[in-house]
């Protein structure tokens, strides 16, 4: 990865700087004031005269705002320093800044940028950040922004995006859309992110270790012990020759060949962490390195997470990483990590023993199923270290997404829905296009695609997942028509009710012990927060933006949907008021607050404190929304819309 050209820098920070604006008031972090239109003009107009012939060109056309249409707003930051600009506002309260309207008054002067870094140093005070915290921001920032002009430096036009693989399209993404330092990688070398950032589009190969019994343990989905995983995952000949690698350790020591297991290493692991903080037990042959494996794998968004390209059908791979990135280190929790496999055979067997999951939707959950969790001794007895010293070491296996597709079929993460191509045209305008359908009735599908799962395994089952757009996958027919979903992460992101209900009765021990349970308004949050507020405030404008359909049209369409559901299972309908996603508020989840504001999270010894850091209330859209007119286009569901992985493990074993 070379230096960031000039042009893709200078636009990967005007994007910054509008998400900093708009996502630090819509938590406010930052709080912006009316200000009063005709000084906004006189000051806009003089700072024109003298800015550069270039800027006027590279600004874009004010996008259209709701009804009420966008107004000026100014941000006082102390010392005389006034950030003013024009924004729109939209649901939930949301911040939608007018392009090329955002200043600094004074400006900075001596050819210093207005960017987002200047932004950050205006607003300290404000936010109440010390020397250490501006500086770690200023880092991250400064690494997010790095990696952002990498994508922008890499662009396609939206027809070219389309015609991507879901892996492909993973290196074209633009990250968390809450989150304003959601690329850092906080670990990596400039390097390190040429060759292992999802952006940089890069190949990696894995290294393979074998770890002693008495420190790591294997746990997979029935049928599927260690030996035949690794027989699907690795060839004759890379099997053989690990065997032998290991067979040569142990003539040299006290320990034999059957009592290890083998885990995927990644290389930046293997050097920042394993071959350093593991050395002990390198030394003593508790830990024996076996060799670099043959297939070439692909990050995806969450890094850590790899797909094999030389083999698709074989399982992605999700390995820890010491690099902080958005709110965490991206390590492996040990006890969630062996739980993985439980937990994914549990939710298998609520998809399969549902009728409407299992015969009308296409609702796959990508099993974890099978993992390796390494303990540490020494880190073990210092249980109040900071936690990424407690996820050092392991593998979890999941099934592919390529392993659910049937012919002419496609996969894109929910996420990708946000991206605009290089020629300012939308994705999702492209998908629509393709599909021959008016843009209302796509729409319609593609939500009939997405929400019933998720609504039936909350109120039927009481499993919320964490179906954000990373973690949401869409599931495209031939025709570009969204057709149903597939959702990743549970071992840490399946959350369930408290105490022990019937819907639980078949859930292992193992898993029990490590899902976290919230009441149902707070559970309720797995689609108000992390689909309403977290992907689909984002996406209602720009539907209306590319799809020419109104951002009130959008929800009604969205409440239609729920009340479809609604309609369907009148017997739940107690629970649709406990978790009362029709509410007409809900609390504000406050990533950028969570991240900057945490006070030690990065150190702590917990992963979380809590569910969420919740900064006031938002009024929800679906409570107000209008109803259609007329009835909305729903995805049709033929007789073979059966899941091709439910007809049994043995049928799709390849697909783990």
């Amino acid at each position: 990865m070379t230096a960031a050209p000039r042009d893709a820098w200078r636009e990967a920070g005007r994007r910054l700087l509008a998400k900093a604006v708009e996502e630090f008031a819509y938590e406010e972090l930052l709080v912006p004031e009316p200000e009063h239109e005709h000084e906004a003009e006189h000051e806009a107009e003089h700072e024109a005269e003298h800015e550069h012939e270039a800027e006027h060109k590279h600004a874009a056309e004010p996008a259209p705002g709701p009804s009420s249409g966008p107004a000026a707003y100014r941000l006082d930051l102390g010392d005389g320093v006034r950030w003013t600009f024009r924004a729109a506002r939209g649901a939930f309260g949301a911040w939608r800044l007018v392009p090329g309207t955002l200043r600094r008054r004074p400006s900075p002067g001596d050819g210093e940028e207005a960017g987002p870094e200047r932004l950050l140093l205006d607003a300290r005070e404000a936010l109440g950040w010390d020397g250490p915290t501006t500086a770690e921001a200023l880092r991250e920032l400064t690494a997010t922004r790095r990696a952002e002009a990498e994508v922008i430096a890499r662009d396609l036009p939206a027809a070219a995006l389309a015609d991507l693989d879901h892996l492909e399209l993973e290196a074209h993404q633009d990250g968390h859309p809450c989150m304003l330092l959601n690329k850092g990688r906080l670990g990596f070398s400039a390097s390190d992110a040429a060759a292992y950032a999802p952006e940089a589009a890069g190949e990696v190969r894995l290294r393979w270790i074998a770890v002693h019994t008495g420190l790591a343990s294997y746990a997979g989905v029935p049928g599927l012990d260690a030996g035949v995983l690794l027989a699907e995952e690795l060839d004759a000949a890379t099997r053989e020759r690990f065997a032998a690698a290991l067979a040569a350790a142990c003539a040299r020591g006290p320990h034999g060949a059957d009592d290890f297991v083998w885990l995927p290493v990644h290389p930046f692991h293997w050097d920042e962490a394993v071959a350093t903080l593991f050395a002990p037990y390198l030394a003593d042959g508790r830990i024996v390195s076996l060799g670099e494996g043959p297939d070439r794998y692909r990050p995806l968004q969450s890094v850590r997470t790899l797909a094999n390209l030389d083999h698709p059908g074989r399982r992605n791979v999700k390995v820890p990483l010491l690099v902080r990135n958005t709110l965490v280190w991206r390590g492996l929790s040990t006890e969630p990590t062996k739980a993985a496999p439980d937990i994914s055979a549990w939710l298998h067997s609520i998809r399969d023993a549902d009728p409407y999951l299992r015969d009308e939707l296409r609702f796959h959950p990508l099993g974890e199923v099978a993992s390796v969790a390494v303990r540490h001794p020494l880190y073990a007895s210092v249980a109040d270290a900071p936690y990424r010293y407690h996820e050092l070491l392991g593998a979890v296996w999941r099934e592919p997404v390529a392993a659910l597709l049937r012919d002419g079929e496609r996969a894109r993460t929910m996420a990708a829905l946000l991206k605009t191509g290089s020629d300012g045209r939308a994705l999702v305008a492209e998908l629509v296009e393709r599909s021959g359908l008016a843009p209302r009735a796509w729409l319609a599908r593609f939500l009939a695609a997405l929400l019933p799962g998720l609504l039936h395994c909350l109120y039927r089952h009481g499993v919320a997942f964490c179906p954000h757009g990373e973690n949401t996958v869409v599931l495209y027919d031939a025709a570009e028509t969204p057709v149903g979903i597939a959702l990743k992460d549970f071992a840490e992101d399946v959350n369930l009710l408290p105490g022990r209900r019937p819907e639980y009765a078949g859930l292992p021990e193992r898993a029990d012990a490590v899902l976290l349970r919230w009441p149902a308004h707070e559970l309720a949050h797995s689609l108000l927060s992390a689909v309403f507020a977290g992907h689909f405030r984002f996406f209602a404008p720009l539907v209306e933006e590319h799809l020419d359909v109104p951002e009130a049209d959008f929800w009604s369409l969205v409440r239609a949907e729920v009340d479809r559901y609604h309609a369907r299972f009148p017997e739940l309908s107690d629970r649709f008021e406990e978790f009362g996603l029709l509410a007409p508020s809900f609390d504000r989840v406050a990533l950028n607050r969570e991240q900057l504001l945490g006070g030690g999270f990065h150190d702590r010894a917990e992963r979380d404190e809590g569910f969420d850091v919740v900064h006031g209330t938002v009024a929800n859209p679906l409570a107000t929304a209008s109803p259609l007119t007329e009835p909305a286009p729903r995805a049709q569901h033929p007789e073979h819309a059966r899941h091709p992985g439910h007809a049994g493990h043995a049928e799709h074993e390849e697909s783990r």
